[in-house]
């Protein structure tokens, strides 16, 4: 496979970037590919090779590349104008659409981002609840967000960046993820504003949450006088038109919302949920900034992103595309977990989203996921896939989102090409 071009963007990007990448999710050894072109399930790089993507620009793109209807609704939108600063038509047809698609949505905001959209719901509770601590669970990625930074990556008790304060740490209490037990014994006693939590744990590893568990949770926060807060940014509009919270049948007080609310190729985020709490940013019924919460953003809103999603989210809501996708899922999961049975390989997921793990014990938090972890291998199996025509980020951990646009044809190449791997390296 010829890689020219992408050696030699690398090494002038080395000279302006760190690691010479924009996220360091995406720098893989020895050096990144760097793409140019992509549509429906392909993706091609500078120097020409053809990719089938299982990574989806982060699982923003549940459609596929280049989506025909969102890329005709934000042309059209470029001519009449992008970005205007001012209210627009487009932010409330978005908006009631997202409310009415997700079940704790009653009122809603639009970030930019995920990270932004969970640090102002995590301002939010603070200020419902007029309480400092907050809740997250080990292993749980909810962006770069000082106070949710914390006891990402394992070992949980190592920073997970420097520049986060001590103070700041102080103010998270890390929880036991699918241990509900352990969580009630941490939460006991400290008065906390809100629980952070992902349905199914993104960056750790696509590891579901036990239904048993969400529904302890809900539980364990209306006893505390809790604010309990779904990280949807991954599983939101990807799971079911209402996401994990309509699968599972748990309700939380605030949903935080990124990736396809956007309509999938532009930058967007969201929180939404509960009326009494929501009314806090309102500023007619608070008009003193010392009595309300602040939300706010220069493109927070604009047309584009707004224009974008709804027409994306229009879509969705039919739930006819959960059925392709989901039968995928099911199938790639099925057949992988048949060719992993007796190996250090494990398989997790939920409908769309596909994870393998190189380890000796079945993942179900951070702990399992990590303790017997073979990283090398895993770069191995990244390797491989490339080579066969896959691709994916980041090359330690192996997240593979289906989109629309993927057949079973893929399923089964990618299915048999992952058997190859495993009768070579693993038996």
């Amino acid at each position: 496979m010829k890689l020219d071009r992408s050696y030699q963007l690398f090494l002038e990007a080395l000279k302006y970037l760190p690691s010479g990448v924009t996220y360091g999710n995406r720098y893989s050894e020895p050096y990144p590919i760097y793409l140019e072109r992509a549509e429906g399930q392909y993706v091609w790089d500078v120097d020409g090779n053809r990719y089938v993507d299982l990574w989806m620009g982060h699982g923003a793109l549940i459609m596929g590349h280049q989506y025909r209807p969102v890329v005709e609704a934000a042309v059209e939108q470029l001519r009449n104008g992008a970005h205007f600063g001012y209210s627009h038509e487009w932010e409330v047809k978005w908006a009631k659409q997202v409310c009415s698609m997700v079940p704790s949505i009653k009122m809603v905001r639009p970030t930019n981002s995920g990270t932004e959209a969970n640090m102002y719901a995590v301002r939010l509770a603070r200020g419902y609840t007029r309480r400092t601590l907050i809740g997250k669970f080990e292993g749980g990625w909810h962006g770069g967000y000082d106070g949710l930074q914390i006891g990402v990556t394992y070992p949980v008790d190592r920073p997970s960046s420097l520049g986060i304060t001590e103070n700041t740490a102080r103010d998270t209490v890390l929880l036991a993820y699918n241990n509900l037990e352990e969580t009630e014994r941490r939460v006991k006693g400290r008065n906390l504003a809100c629980i952070v939590v992902e349905p199914v744990m993104g960056a750790g590893g696509f590891i579901p949450a036990k239904r048993e568990f969400l529904k302890g949770l809900r539980e364990l926060c209306d006893r505390e006088g809790i604010v309990l807060i779904f990280d949807e940014v991954i599983t939101g509009f990807r799971l079911s038109p209402g996401g994990a919270q309509q699968l599972y049948g748990v309700i939380p007080d605030i949903t935080v919302l990124g990736k396809a609310v956007g309509g999938g190729p532009f930058p967007a985020g969201a929180f939404g949920g509960r009326e009494d709490i929501m009314e806090l940013i309102d500023l007619r019924k608070h008009p003193h900034p010392y009595e309300r919460v602040f939300h706010g953003g220069t493109y927070s809103g604009n047309p584009l992103t707004m224009r974008a999603g709804y027409t994306l989210l229009t879509e969705l809501a039919k739930g006819e595309v959960y059925r392709h996708i989901n039968r995928l899922g099911d199938r790639m999961r099925g057949r992988l977990e048949e060719m992993a049975d007796g190996h250090p390989l494990h398989i997790t997921g939920i409908g769309s989203l596909v994870c393998l793990h190189f380890t000796k014990e079945k993942p179900y938090d951070i702990h399992t996921a990590n303790r017997t972890k073979n990283v090398e291998m895993a770069k191995e199996y990244f390797r491989h896939l490339l080579s066969k025509g896959f691709i994916f980020v980041p090359p330690h951990v192996p997240h593979l989102f289906i989109s629309a646009s993927h057949t079973e044809e893929t399923i089964e190449q990618i299915c048999d090409v992952t058997e190859e791997f495993i009768r070579a390296r693993l038996v």
